[in-house]
């Protein structure tokens, strides 16, 4: 199968390029290398199915690319304030890839008659009323609120997949991605386990916004991956919305402690005064859908998929 991944040099991207690589497929990776990096792809630059495309998907693809999935990953996604990559420090291009990117994405799959994959995201809960959180939960949001320029765009992407489901009959669906860890994340990044993991090689107090009590529940990248495959391809999955995350939560304070033990690092953990604002409390997937309509759930437990990804980072320290 000929398969487009937009966003394919990033961090889950360039794992599902090598994913449907190894499963014999034709992969056509577009980037524009905006938070993207194309190191990631050095193992499959000289495939001879692979094919890298630098392009904006904001504007129309070249009328000579085809396929027959397309899988739409770009967006900035890091949350984190001091990071150069986050939808903070690049809000217009989150807010047009997510919207403007979406619909060219969809208008070529149409042409093409291909299936569609929309990567949304747990953000779309906003800060959560429920708990955890079923894809029927229609959210607790700020439309002007720092984190709108990802939540909202995000939000709008899926109203056009599924006016593009509704009304041009096409075959997509939507993955609501809860948080995703793993080998190829960057240090620029900042996001909080690659922060703690960061400090806690270099021995350095390890920091935690608030008192630490708030809790999240993270997935490694490869069970992530494994659920974005299953839901592009499985049967009876067009239409739908499924959540893809984690189940087993933690608090903020038991990832950085855990981060630091597995490290066997010297660091101490130090507390921030206040909490950024809009940041989730709570962030739990209800997988219930994933189970039933893709027998999935995640495989790798946190010991082994931070040890995995603490070896990672230790070759970029």
């Amino acid at each position: 199968m000929r398969i487009l991944i937009a966003g394919g040099a990033g961090f889950i991207g360039s794992h599902l390029c090598k994913k449907l690589l190894n499963e014999g497929n034709d992969v056509i990776c577009v980037d524009n290398l905006l938070t993207g990096n194309k190191d990631n792809l050095k193992d499959i630059e000289d495939n001879s199915h692979f094919t890298f495309l630098n392009h904006n998907v904001v504007d129309p693809l070249p009328i000579s690319v085809s396929a027959e999935a397309v899988f739409h990953l770009a967006s900035p996604a890091s949350p984190n304030h001091h990071s150069p990559l986050s939808y903070h420090a690049l809000p217009m291009e989150t807010m047009l890839v997510n919207t403007v990117g979406t619909l060219e994405l969809l208008k070529f799959s149409e042409k093409n008659n291909a299936k569609f994959l929309f990567a949304s995201t747990s953000e779309i809960y906003g800060n959560p009323l429920q708990h955890p959180q079923s894809e029927t939960y229609l959210g607790n949001v700020s439309t002007i609120g720092p984190r709108s320029v990802y939540d909202e765009a995000k939000r709008f992407g899926e109203t056009l997949v599924s006016y593009f489901i509704r009304v041009k009959k096409l075959d997509a669906r939507i993955a609501r991605i809860f948080n995703t860890y793993g080998p190829f994340m960057q240090l620029i990044d900042k996001r909080m386990i690659i922060s703690f993991i960061e400090h806690a090689l270099k021995n350095e107090p390890i920091p935690v916004f608030g008192d630490g009590k708030q809790t999240r529940s993270l997935c490694f990248v490869d069970d992530t991956v494994e659920g974005l495959c299953r839901l592009m391809f499985y049967p009876k999955t067009s239409g739908e919305v499924v959540n893809i995350g984690n189940t087993e939560e933690h608090s903020v304070y038991e990832f950085a402690q855990t981060v630091a033990e597995l490290a066997h690092s010297k660091s101490e953990i130090v507390f921030s005064e206040k909490i950024p604002q809009d940041d989730p409390l709570k962030r739990k997937a209800d997988i219930t859908k994933a189970k039933s309509l893709l027998n999935w759930e995640p495989k790798i437990s946190l010991t082994e998929g931070l040890t995995k990804t603490i070896d990672y980072l230790k070759t970029k320290i």
